[in-house]
């Protein structure tokens, strides 16, 4: 059996600032609560993943060649 393949059209990056924006939007229409924080931790955290997302590949980063 042959396995699907999905060609990601989208960058991570991308991916995950959509994310965080998406969850921002449920939030503003939420009351104040647990759930209302736990939307935004997971903004929070798709934010910071897409920033980190890219860094490793910086030339500061790179290994002494």
């Amino acid at each position: 059996m042959r396995r699907r393949r999905f060609k990601q059209t989208v960058l991570p990056g991308q991916r995950l600032e959509a994310e965080a924006i998406n969850l921002r939007k449920q939030a503003r229409g939420m009351p104040p609560g647990i759930r209302r924080e736990e939307l935004l931790r997971k903004a929070r955290q798709a934010e910071t993943a897409s920033q980190t997302n890219g860094s490793p590949a910086s030339p500061g980063l790179q290994p002494p060649k």
